[in-house]
């Protein structure tokens, strides 16, 4: 997959994620471009730049997650976003569920390596539409429970569908 897809992909996640916001409520604290302190104690979130973010989202979540290895670029965008917005391995728990109903039972344990992406791989069109819509379904079910089980959380709601989006294949 080429740098291109990077660059749709922290396109799409910057437009979603914003600027600087340090409210109380946000368990991730103090976050700039998505990039919380919970997650890098060592940044100056306050003056982190769109370039130094870039770089944070190519390596620790783009080449990490091994979205370069996926064939469908829709797929990589879709699992790079969530694993922005709920966790690496709360994405990758989403895509091998997801896998395991549509194609072929997979270990659901989070951690991404050749056999998830080998399975991702392999879907066919009509299967790589089912797949993203068992992703979004996962994600609005992440978001309703985090509001169910923690009602402060309820004005972030309304942002977070924003996500949950039925992505087409492209």
């Amino acid at each position: 997959m080429s740098d291109e897809n990077f660059e749709i992909a922290f396109r799409d996640v910057i437009g979603l994620e914003g600027g600087y916001v340090n409210d109380p409520d946000d368990p991730g604290g103090e976050t700039k471009y998505g990039i919380s302190k919970r997650s890098y104690p060592h940044l100056d979130i306050a003056n982190l730049t769109l370039v130094d973010a870039k770089k944070i989202y190519h390596v620790d979540f783009w080449l990490r997650m091994m979205l370069h290895e996926l064939l469908s670029s829709t797929i990589a965008c879709e699992i790079f976003e969530q694993g922005v917005n709920m966790g690496r391995s709360v994405a990758i728990t989403h895509c091998q569920k997801s896998i395991s109903l549509i194609k072929m039972p997979l270990i659901v344990d989070g951690f991404i390596g050749p056999k998830t992406i080998a399975a991702m791989n392999s879907l066919r069109p009509n299967e790589i539409e089912a797949f993203l819509k068992c992703m979004n379904g996962y994600q609005f079910k992440w978001y309703e429970d985090i509001v169910t089980n923690k009602p402060t959380q309820r004005k972030y709601f309304v942002g977070w569908l924003k996500r949950v989006e039925l992505a087409r294949v492209k």
